[in-house]
């Protein structure tokens, strides 16, 4: 994955899902928070640990998995 350098993956984090350089804070926590009106500011706020290129990277990361290809199936 390059470009992603604050996104890590690790079996003994959270079960391998995708965290923030190697913390126990998940990339869809940080989605959530921000759905749900948390500003940049206030999570920074909650977790001081965070920096704001995290949440960018996170934001980053989403919207490439959230890509999609639509392939066209023929009829037989």
């Amino acid at each position: 994955m390059l470009g992603f350098d604050r996104i890590s993956f690790n079996n003994n984090v959270m079960g391998g899902r995708a965290c923030i350089r190697g913390m126990r804070i998940t990339v869809s926590l940080i989605i959530n928070l921000l759905a749900n009106g948390m500003s940049s500011k206030e999570i920074i706020e909650d977790y001081p640990y965070l920096e704001e290129e995290d949440i960018r990277q996170a934001l980053k990361y989403v919207a490439w998995l959230a890509e999609e290809n639509i392939y066209s199936v023929e009829a037989a």
